[in-house]
């Protein structure tokens, strides 16, 4: 009795044994597929897949600004998008005016779209300090379609780094906009346009004085030149943080120190890119000051009437330009230590209030895929976003060649100079940049008019500056 009742012993325990392997195995096995599912690169239903899996009917709503042109683009995407994805409906809400206001009143009223676009340190950055950004970067690096590597530099949008809380669909450059009929009348030699050949600052200046031209045909190197009564300046030099932060970069500044501790704009490179800048105004008479440059119309005018003979702008004056027919090309940006231009853009950002992540990215995608967008792309509204648009030859010349918003000089001056010299806009990196700028505009605004020495406003602002500062973005901790 002894050893049948030990073998039925036995066999119950090998039976208990074997149900609590195949528990276990049950329980890894769904708790992987539990871990997976809790990403939001994985949680959603159909539409990295190809949207056949779910029928469920889905819409999207994404909000924007911009000119009607920049919103027909996005109704090109969506409706590509709709019909890869047709379980899926956009809602696109087109905020022509006051965006960062009405958004942040929708968001405070739970009145959340699933993506929008985003300005960097108006709205995008105090919203992804509350929280409410996914972090893009769990995504770009699962994808299988789109990663980090596959985008140009400088058009990612980092909270901290490792935290992606935006994309910008369309980068812009900085360039020299010039009317070459202005150089061939004048007998001087166009600015060149590869950034091996950048003109000195010196040499810019001396090019922009032969091009100045008083009301009596003298321009700013004769004796008797008369800087109150010009017809022609040689430069048109808008004096926001976007047009000069691309020469305090070229001259080893920023607007903070490495370690985003300190107020740098007081610091000597960047001091000195500012008062060569306002010398241009002061100094060499060669550029209108801002109270001037009001009778200054838009570049593609100024150029074609020769109100002014070259233009320091983002690239997006190329389709003005284009329309306009003015015989005009671009050179690279005049270097003070290196070649350098500031890439800005707006971004698309997730709302982590969304119920469909996975559909949201599928979105924010089609948007920024550059087919999607060419004939904002071949107008010269904006450049691709995927790099390879800048380096396969096929691409390359689906947006650059034989269009009036690209000339000659287009592929050295802008294409090569981003991807291989070009900077993040300060409005990514530097934390509180907004009100770090309220401070630093009044007392520029000095500078530009001939008030006070560069370095004279910025010691004068230095302190109340340096309270603001709250660090980089891009260093950690």
């Amino acid at each position: 009795m002894s050893r049948p009742r030990k073998s039925i012993s036995v066999l119950i325990a090998l039976l208990l044994l074997l149900v609590a392997i195949l528990s276990a195995c049950s329980k890894s096995s769904s708790g992987q597929d539990s871990s997976n599912a809790s990403s939001p690169a994985n949680s959603a239903s159909s539409a990295s897949s190809g949207g056949d899996q779910s029928k469920e009917q889905i819409t999207l709503r994404m909000t924007v600004w911009g000119a009607p042109e920049e919103v027909a683009a996005y109704k090109v995407a969506i409706k590509k998008f709709e019909e890869k994805y047709p379980n899926i409906t956009v809602k696109l809400q087109h905020i022509p005016t006051d965006y960062d206001t009405k958004l942040t009143t929708m968001v405070a009223g739970n009145d959340v779209p699933d993506i929008a676009q985003m300005e960097s340190a108006s709205i995008a950055f105090p919203l992804a300090e509350q929280g409410k950004f996914y972090n893009l970067q769990e995504f770009l690096s699962s994808d299988p379609d789109i990663n980090a590597e596959r985008l140009v530099p400088n058009i990612s949008y980092s909270l901290e780094p490792g935290n992606v809380i935006g994309l910008g669909p369309g980068p812009e450059t900085f360039a020299l906009f010039y009317n070459e009929d202005i150089f061939k009348d004048a007998g001087l030699t166009p600015p060149p346009s590869k950034a091996s050949e950048a003109w000195t600052w010196d040499q810019f200046v001396e090019v922009a004085k032969k091009l100045t031209i008083d009301n009596k045909g003298r321009n700013a190197t004769d004796a008797d030149f008369d800087p109150k009564n010009i017809k022609q300046y040689g430069v048109n030099f808008p004096t926001w943080w976007g047009s000069y932060s691309n020469f305090i970069f070229s001259n080893g500044g920023d607007f903070l120190s490495e370690d985003g501790k300190s107020f740098a704009l007081n610091q000597p490179a960047a001091v000195e890119a500012l008062q060569k800048i306002a010398d241009l105004i002061n100094v060499h008479h060669v550029a209108p000051s801002p109270v001037q440059a009001k009778n200054i119309p838009a570049p593609n005018i100024a150029l074609q009437t020769k109100k002014v003979a070259m233009d320091i702008d983002g690239q997006w004056v190329s389709a003005g330009l284009a329309q306009s027919k003015v015989h005009y090309n671009v050179g690279v940006l005049p270097i003070m230590q290196k070649p350098m231009t500031t890439v800005v853009c707006g971004m698309f950002s997730m709302f982590k209030s969304t119920k469909h992540p996975k559909e949201a990215w599928e979105l924010m995608k089609a948007l920024m895929d550059p087919d999607a967008a060419i004939d904002m792309i071949t107008a010269g509204t904006w450049m691709p976003s995927y790099r390879d648009w800048y380096t396969e030859p096929t691409l390359l010349a689906k947006w650059t060649e034989n269009l009036d918003s690209r000339p000659s000089g287009y592929k050295d001056a802008i294409v090569d100079v981003l991807l291989n010299s070009s900077h993040q806009t300060p409005t990514g990196y530097v934390k509180n940049f907004n009100k770090i700028m309220d401070i630093v505009n009044p007392a520029l605004d000095k500078v530009w008019l001939g008030q006070q020495s560069a370095q004279e406003a910025m010691d004068s602002i230095a302190n109340k500056a340096q309270a603001q500062v709250k660090g980089r973005r891009d260093v950690k901790g």
